[in-house]
């Protein structure tokens, strides 16, 4: 072999070994709480209700030099659901609400991301809730990356988006100012 071809091999050999052909998979740090899915929707028109979901679990895809091929799937308890007052809770896992007797999980599966080129996203996917699967836009921001002091990789986002719980199948009357949820994600993963 001349000395010209072993040194395209080998230079080739070391573009192709130092570039990323793949998007790296990372896993929702929810066993060390640096993740949360949160929602809010006001009461009667007259306040705030906030809540989160104690438990849930998920993964994504995520390579900085081609964000559009990321992805991300999220499965959340909704009996976990807390919003800090026990009967209150008691009645949004009813089936006025969630019905978490026949509900018992939510899921979040993406299908499309648009990254608009400044650390933001548009995070199209199928969120199935109360029985029912509806397409649900996400705005994304990318909190951060790097090494972490363990010897890992870690990044982060937010995201958030509103849903109609008539949407969803959930027609309890509260008036219109309570027809509308709005939930909040942040997500820390860690690569695997």
């Amino acid at each position: 072999m001349n000395t010209f071809l072993k040194t395209s091999l080998a230079v080739g050999g070391l573009v192709l070994a130092s570039s990323p052909l793949y998007a790296a998979d990372y896993v929702i740090d929810t066993k060390g709480a640096h993740a949360a899915i949160e929602f809010r929707i006001q009461h009667l028109g007259y306040s705030w209700l906030n809540g989160r979901f104690n438990k849930f679990e998920g993964q994504f895809s995520y390579d900085e030099a081609q964000p559009n091929n990321s992805a991300v799937s999220v499965e959340i308890d909704t009996t976990s659901l807390d919003s800090n007052h026990a009967e209150r809770d008691k009645h949004l896992r009813s089936g006025d609400f969630l019905d978490t007797g026949a509900f018992p999980k939510a899921k979040f599966v993406s299908t499309k991301y648009n990254d608009n080129g400044d650390g933001t996203a548009a995070l199209t996917g199928d969120l199935t809730l109360h029985g029912v699967t509806k397409s649900v836009v996400l705005a994304v921001s990318k909190i951060g990356e790097g090494s972490d002091p363990w010897g890992g990789h870690r990044a982060g986002f937010e995201g958030s988006t509103e849903i109609k719980l008539k949407d969803f199948g959930i027609n309890y009357n509260l008036g219109p100012a309570s027809e509308t949820v709005y939930l909040n994600l942040s997500v820390e993963g860690i690569r695997q």
